[in-house]
């Protein structure tokens, strides 16, 4: 809690209405956060509210706020531009930072008599270096393609001076390779072919199928027709690779493909680069602690094209910028070109941006463990239920009972998309005597977060509060639950899991709707899971509970056992293998009984349980 929070309230009270810059400060006067506002008053009153519907990066940001000052424009673009400005000067802590990637790598052509193509880290030996490149991964990817389309050699042999020592290896017999080491390749003709794979990196694969088209119809009318047919045979290989792969796509003339993944805790964007209908280079950035995606997105663009020599003619991002005519106009001046700036949701660019969102996935995944489905799967839920971020920690419960007997609850823990069996609760029903769903439930979670408001509780699966609660039920559970929560304090998100007549998931439920899930796949395979998670985990604990209460009944019968000394029997055995391992002096001794009516009691247990 900020103590400083009423004198900050009390300051912005008096704030303008009008555009500007505002600038957060911590207790050592340094800048912390900047932002820019259409309305002064308004945008800063939001931070300093009595309750805050903050994500956990800006209410850590507010934390540590001592004060604020700020700049009047005339003018919502100038307080963009502004921003813009003062953020690249000050570089504060909790806006979006872009740092320099120095991983770059480079393509290699060597310095020798037959050349060959390579990806490397450094420009080491001689030879010739295409790039930098930002991304490795790209790098890898064009190096193995122009390889395979013009047929050059990947392998270790030395040329000329191994020729015909080796028999060709089996990429000669796939045609993948041209078959130096056979030594019937000219090198002439050699520096030629590796001449046109040069061209075909620098300016894609357009350029070189006209410049190719250009020699094999000259070959043909020169009557050449044996080197026509191979510049026949090198067009068709660069069209194949256009049509297996993504990084060629011709109606991607000069355009960036944006896209951002979240976890709990980091957030990454990813950028395609496709310059001349090629994806030239590709990179992902690391932005920390998730806020808006929309807010993100913004922030990242106008920081990562401050340099007017990154700015292509189109930038489709994943989400519509909220200010995306400003950012148009900005970006037009520094460019001194047109740029369009938009968001696609069908056709290829929505194609695009899921494959540059699957790479910021991936590279999340990384980080924290987790798969990039994983990662997809939470974001989408988050995004879907109106969370404010993916939900980390998720509990869900479940209640199984046979009519008024037996009644028990399950609470499994799904954390970062994966069960965390640790910290799995099992519940009996105590208060409720007859069987209630909707009471049982309400007992339920009343008992779990009492356990929660207990200063003294050391259980880890109670001492955590979830970022989501799941019910097994409609909105009726919900009703039933969500009251008695919010009395408490508890104020987490609440929803249900609908199943259909066939018992499979249907939907998500809130207090008075229902939002359907089917069409998000992601995110209802991972509910489905949690559902069928928590249902098999309650209902496997009332069928032990309940062959328990079976297995004391049937004790009781015995004339002499009771109730009290069925009890002694079961808190000393705790298990069926236990019961049946135990001999007439082990019964005798727990039950507090003599021997012969020990051996009544083990008989019992040897024949009927």
């Amino acid at each position: 809690m900020n103590e400083r929070l009423p004198y900050l309230r009390e300051k912005t009270s008096k704030l303008t209405t009008s555009p500007g810059v505002y600038r957060m400060r911590d207790k050592n006067n340094e800048i912390i956060y900047i932002g820019k506002a259409k309305n002064l008053r308004n945008r800063v009153t939001s931070y300093f509210r009595e309750n805050p519907d903050h994500t956990p990066k800006v209410a850590k940001m507010v934390s540590h706020v001592y004060d604020y000052d700020f700049i009047v424009t005339d003018s919502e673009y100038e307080a963009l531009v502004l921003e813009c400005s003062m953020i690249k000067q000050h570089m504060p802590k909790y806006n979006i930072l872009l740092k320099d990637d120095k991983g770059y790598s480079f393509i290699k052509i060597s310095d020798e008599e037959f050349p060959r193509i390579t990806a490397e880290m450094q420009k080491k030996g001689s030879g010739t270096f295409l790039g930098p490149y930002m991304s490795t991964f790209v790098t890898k990817q064009t190096v193995e393609e122009v390889n395979k389309v013009f047929l050059l050699p990947s392998c270790r042999r030395k040329f000329p001076a191994d020729f015909g020592k080796y028999r060709p290896c089996l990429n000669f017999h796939i045609k993948r390779c041209m078959g130096v080491c056979t030594g019937n390749i000219d090198g002439d003709e050699y520096r030629s072919i590796i001449a046109q794979a040069e061209n075909y990196i620098r300016n894609g694969s357009e350029a070189s199928v006209e410049i190719l088209t250009e020699q094999m119809n000259s070959a043909a009318e020169n009557l050449e027709f044996e080197l026509a047919a191979k510049l026949r045979d090198r067009i068709s290989a660069i069209k194949r690779a256009a049509d297996d792969q993504k990084i060629i796509d011709e109606d991607m003339r000069d355009t960036d493909i944006i896209a951002m993944a979240q976890s709990s805790d980091n957030s990454c964007i990813a950028v395609l680069m496709y310059r001349g209908g090629r994806l030239f280079d590709r990179a992902e950035y690391d932005l920390g602690a998730p806020d808006k995606t929309e807010n993100m997105l913004e922030d990242f663009v106008l920081q990562y094209y401050s340099d007017k020599e990154k700015i292509p003619r189109e930038i489709i991002t994943e989400e519509e910028l909220p200010d995306s005519e400003m950012i148009e106009k900005i970006l037009r001046e520094r460019r001194g070109g047109t740029v369009t700036v938009s968001s696609r949701k069908r056709g290829k660019g929505s194609r695009l941006i899921m494959m540059a969102k699957a790479n910021a996935e991936d590279s999340i995944a990384i980080k924290v463990d987790r798969t990039g489905k994983e990662i997809a799967a939470l974001e989408a839920l988050g995004k879907l239920l109106g969370l404010s971020g993916p939900p980390q920690y998720i509990e869900a419960y479940d209640i199984s009972n046979l009519g008024s007997s037996s009644m028990v609850a399950g609470m499994v823990v799904f954390e970062n998309g994966r069960p965390l069996k640790k910290a799995y609760k099992r519940f009996s029903i105590k208060e409720t005597k007859i069987q209630n769903d909707y009471a049982s439930m309400r007992e339920v979670l009343e008992r779990r977060f009492k356990h929660y408001n207990d200063d003294e509780e050391t259980d880890e699966g109670f001492s955590r509060m979830p970022d989501l609660i799941l019910l097994d039920g409609g909105k009726g559970q919900v009703n039933a639950v969500e009251p008695i929560l919010r009395e408490m304090g508890i104020e987490v998100p609440i929803f249900g899991m609908v199943k259909d007549g066939n018992h499979r998931t249907r939907a998500i439920a809130t207090s008075g709707s229902e939002i359907a899930i089917s069409g998000t796949r992601s995110a209802f395979m991972l509910v489905t899971r949690i559902q069928d998670e928590v249902h098999r985990f309650s209902i496997t604990y009332q069928r032990k509970k309940h062959g328990k209460q079976s297995y004391q009944t049937g004790l009781t019968k015995i004339k002499g056992i009771g109730e009290k000394k069925t009890q002694k029997l079961f808190a000393s055995f705790k298990t069926r293998e236990e019961f049946k391992k135990a001999s007439v002096e082990d019964i005798a001794k727990a039950a507090g009984i003599n021997i012969a009516l020990a051996e009544q009691v083990w008989e019992y247990v040897q024949n009927e349980f």
